[in-house]
C-alpha cells in the first residue's frame, strides 16, 4: 500500500537519499545505497573537483558504481537544491540546465567532513559488492541484525572511549569485509 500522500513512497517510508539499484522492484527495496547526509557530502565533493549539471553528477554516481545503481533525479535535484539553500553550492542557468560549483562556503564545510566523506567512499565500496552479490546469505543477514540489537541494548552509555571503541571495532570489521578473506582479521591462538 502506497502513501496517498507521497505516491513513490512506501507508508513509514522516510525520503532520506535512498534510492534503489537497478532492476528492483517497487515492493522490493534492495541494499540500501547512501546512509542519511552521504549523498550530500558526496556531491559536494564532486562538485569540488569540477563544476556539473545535475545529469552529469548522475552519471558520474553510476560510474562509481560500475553501472549498477543510479540515482533518480528525484533524488540528486532536491540535494543539490539542498545544498544550493544551504550556500555550500551555487547554480548557474545555462538555457534549460544549472550549472552547479561549490562556494567556498562548501569547500569549507568539505574540508571539516573529510573523514566522513573517506567513511562514504567505504560505504561506496561495500555497497558495490552488494549489489553484484544480488543479497545477503540468510547467515549475514542474522548477523547484521545481531549487530544492530546490539548497539541498540547499548544506547545512553556512550562515554568518548567507548565510542572510539566501538567505532574502531565497526570500521575495522568494514574494511576487512571490503578487503575479502585473504586481509581478514585472523583468530588469536590460545
Amino acid at each position: 500500500m502506497r502513501d496517498h500522500h507521497h505516491p513513490h513512497r512506501e507508508p513509514g517510508e522516510r525520503h532520506d537519499g535512498f534510492d534503489r539499484p537497478h532492476g528492483r522492484e517497487r515492493g522490493d527495496r534492495g541494499p540500501r545505497v547512501f546512509a542519511p547526509g552521504d549523498l550530500k557530502l558526496l556531491l559536494l565533493s564532486m562538485l569540488a573537483e569540477q563544476p556539473c549539471h545535475g545529469y552529469d553528477l548522475i552519471r558520474q554516481i553510476e560510474g562509481l558504481f560500475n553501472g549498477g545503481y543510479s540515482p533518480s533525479p528525484g533524488v540528486i535535484y532536491p540535494t543539490l537544491n539542498f545544498l544550493e539553500e544551504s550556500e555550500l553550492i551555487i547554480g548557474e542557468t545555462q538555457g534549460s540546465k544549472r550549472l552547479y560549483n561549490i562556494t567556498p562556503a562548501g569547500r569549507t564545510s568539505l574540508a571539516e567532513q573529510s573523514i566522513a566523506l573517506d567513511g562514504v567512499r567505504m560505504r561506496i565500496e561495500v555497497s558495490k559488492r552488494s549489489l553484484r552479490v544480488n543479497d545477503r546469505p540468510q547467515e549475514i543477514h542474522e548477523a547484521v541484525h545481531n549487530l544492530r540489537h546490539a548497539l541498540q541494548m547499548h544506547a545512553g552509555r556512550w562515554n568518548p572511549e567507548e565510542i572510539e571503541r566501538v567505532r574502531t571495532l565497526l570500521n575495522d570489521t568494514a574494511k576487512a569485509i571490503v578487503a575479502g578473506p585473504a586481509t581478514a582479521p585472523q583468530e588469536k591462538p590460545e
